[in-house]
């Protein structure tokens, strides 16, 4: 199939949609425990960065696995397809001039690496929400963590299937820090990632 396939000539350039932004493209993913925060830190910097005219889109569970990853479960493969997407679909917005937000838990050390490789390491900002595994089950925001205990689901990360500490996350923030922190702390290291380079 990948043989009748033929790259088309774009007229537009990524650069020249992030001139009429005005700002960089990029994807920050924020991968950790299920209820760890994820999701609310990348709402919150995203509100953050739209009150700077940024442009923004946040992928989460929500939109992803109920449309796009509806047909996916929670085995490895079916997790390791999940974030291969997921990926895919960053390296879209991207060119299409737009910041990422990506909230996932992306258990595994090579898929997020291959998310990384996938838009491109300069493009990737990889934020570890280090909540702990005790801190999630007490919050227990979906009661997710309830039936991963009780033996109703299966592949629930940090019960019954691993999750891989980024070796290396271009920021850490954890529960001790407050939301407005955390979200002072990502913003502060992406701000010069934002300014656009017009000699590329």
């Amino acid at each position: 199939m990948e043989k009748n396939i033929t790259a088309h000539e774009y007229k537009i350039t990524r650069l020249e949609r992030q001139q009429l932004n005005g700002h960089n493209s990029f994807l920050v993913f924020f991968t950790g425990l299920s209820g760890s925060g994820k999701s609310t830190l990348a709402n919150a910097l995203e509100e953050k960065l739209h009150e700077s005219k940024v442009h923004t889109y946040v992928l989460d569970g929500d939109n992803v696995r109920r449309g796009i990853n509806k047909n996916l479960g929670f085995s490895p493969e079916d997790r390791s397809e999940n974030n291969r997407r997921i990926g895919e679909i960053s390296k879209l917005f991207i060119d299409a001039g737009v910041v990422v937000l990506a909230a996932f838990v992306a258990p595994y050390e090579k898929d997020r690496k291959f998310i990384g490789e996938t838009v491109g390491v300069e493009n990737f900002f990889e934020v570890f929400v280090n909540t702990s595994l005790e801190e999630c089950e007490k919050r227990d925001v979906k009661g997710l963590y309830k039936k991963a205990r009780a033996g109703e689901i299966k592949n629930m990360t940090g019960i019954s299937a691993p999750y891989e500490t980024p070796v290396n996350p271009d920021v850490e923030v954890s529960h001790l820090n407050t939301i407005e922190e955390s979200v002072e702390i990502i913003f502060q290291a992406i701000k010069d990632k934002l300014e656009l380079k017009t000699h590329e």
